[in-house]
């Protein structure tokens, strides 16, 4: 089943009814698949990329009962016979506990003989704890007087301070999951069970382009009616952030030979193609015809702003034949910020998944909208804000002084989106709305 029947006749292409942003997701959801291959990278390699494969601990972690703090080790049995035996429960007197030092543990060194009633080992932190002892008191609760130690044992019950065998993870059980973003503190802890090398997915490879007559690379000359193309360049950095194989194929003019020759040329050598332009209605907007003779799409508008314009399907570089491969199609809209919001509303998901990643689902809270915002039922828009938060915790947004889609300075300015839904209508002063913070996103 081609992608755009899987839309069951409620919206094809050429259909006059954009797509719910909502409807869209899920298409999209339903087209994209991880990438198979499997590969074995150096631990030091490893960072951000997708674990492929369950890791199960092949030790205990812990390797052995350890102090976790310097101070004496001893058998907290010796806790209960510290009570006055002349009191009662009720107003039971302890008696300070002396023990005799036996001698030390240090972290790789550890004390070889059995510790015996009455005494107690001088321990460091990490060190194994002696046979006999399972307890630990700290050494600023502790008076030394030669050979012996003397504390209250109000200070200390018995287990207290030592580090149980497995722990932190016991031999046999799982210690990360398949479908993880590794982070520095997982790779800590694949060294901490001695794992040297990890099974991952291969990177996502992504390519993309602009197109258009008007667009100059930096360094060029920039005649009247040109401009610098940016999308290239948050393109780039958006991708790089997720760590995929990125492939920048540069500015592709308004000619229907050179834009088929691009997008068959970007399809035969990644998984994902994205372009920015040429999505939209203009006469000279040929990447949507172009795919129509190698390519199935799914949509080409959807109901949001920014973000009208935009199209998803698949290309093929023969034609549909399969035995070529194919590769999932983006055409992004062309003014900046509509780039940047269908990137992160819409592609990024997809991306993370093809990854072999576990799908996130990013932050989004209410908060108290400080002025009121017109908005029309029918679509998604999705609003450059500012959110705040005052000495008591309460948020509250505010839009950025501009919201045109050509505005890019909006989201170097803006720290979340604003969020107001398909059938929302406006919003008063006051009121609450959904933002999604940029931290972790953007």
């Amino acid at each position: 089943m081609t992608i755009s029947n899987e839309i069951s006749g409620a919206a094809a292409p050429s259909a006059p009814n954009p797509l719910p942003v909502d409807t869209a997701r899920a298409l999209i959801r339903r087209a994209v698949t991880p990438v198979a291959m499997v590969e074995r990278v150096a631990l030091r390699s490893a960072l951000g990329r997708v674990l492929a494969q369950d890791i199960v601990s092949p030790i205990d972690v812990p390797a052995h009962d350890n102090a976790a703090m310097d101070g004496y080790a001893f058998d907290g049995a010796a806790l209960a016979r510290c009570v006055d035996s002349n009191s009662t429960p009720a107003s039971a007197v302890h008696a300070p506990l002396t023990l005799a030092v036996a001698g030390e543990a240090r972290a790789g060194h550890p004390f070889e003989r059995v510790c015996r009633a009455g005494e107690c080992v001088r321990i460091m932190t990490g060190a194994p704890m002696p046979s006999g002892c399972d307890t630990v008191v700290a050494q600023e609760f502790v008076t030394r007087n030669g050979s012996s130690i003397s504390f209250d044992d109000q200070h200390i019950a018995r287990g207290a301070n030592c580090r149980r065998t497995g722990e932190d993870l016991a031999r046999g059980h799982p210690a990360l999951a398949a479908g993880r973003v590794l982070r520095p503190a997982d790779l800590g802890l694949l060294a901490s069970l001695g794992v040297a090398e990890v099974p991952v997915r291969r990177r996502l490879r992504v390519a993309f382009f602009s197109t258009g007559d008007e667009l100059r690379s930096i360094g060029e000359p920039l005649e009247t009616g040109c401009v610098y193309d940016s999308n290239r360049y948050t393109l780039y950095a958006m991708l790089t952030r997720m760590n995929v194989e990125v492939l920048d194929l540069g500015v592709v003019r308004d000619e229907p030979a050179a834009l088929e020759a691009a997008l068959r040329a970007a399809c035969e050598s990644a998984d994902v193609v994205l372009t920015s332009g040429g999505v939209s209605v203009g006469d000279a907007d040929f990447t949507a015809r172009m795919t129509e003779t190698f390519g199935d799409v799914a949509f080409w508008q959807l109901a949001m702003r920014p973000g009208r314009p935009l199209a998803f399907g698949r290309l093929w570089p023969n034609g549909r034949d399969e035995s070529a491969g194919s590769a999932l199609f983006f055409g992004l809209p062309g003014n900046p910020v509509a780039v940047m919001v269908t990137f992160y509303q819409l592609v990024r998901e997809a991306l993370v998944t093809m990854s072999g990643a576990n799908a996130d689902t990013p932050l989004q809270f209410a908060a108290e909208s400080s002025v009121a915002i017109k908005k029309r039922p029918g679509r998604t828009e999705f609003l450059r804000g500012i959110a705040t938060r005052d000495a008591a915790g309460k948020w509250s947004v505010a839009a950025t002084r501009s919201q045109g889609s050509g505005v890019l300075s909006s989201m170097s300015e803006a720290n979340c989106f604003i969020i107001l839904a398909h059938d929302q209508a406006d919003v008063a002063a006051g009121a609450p709305v959904d933002i999604m913070p940029f931290d972790g996103l953007v």
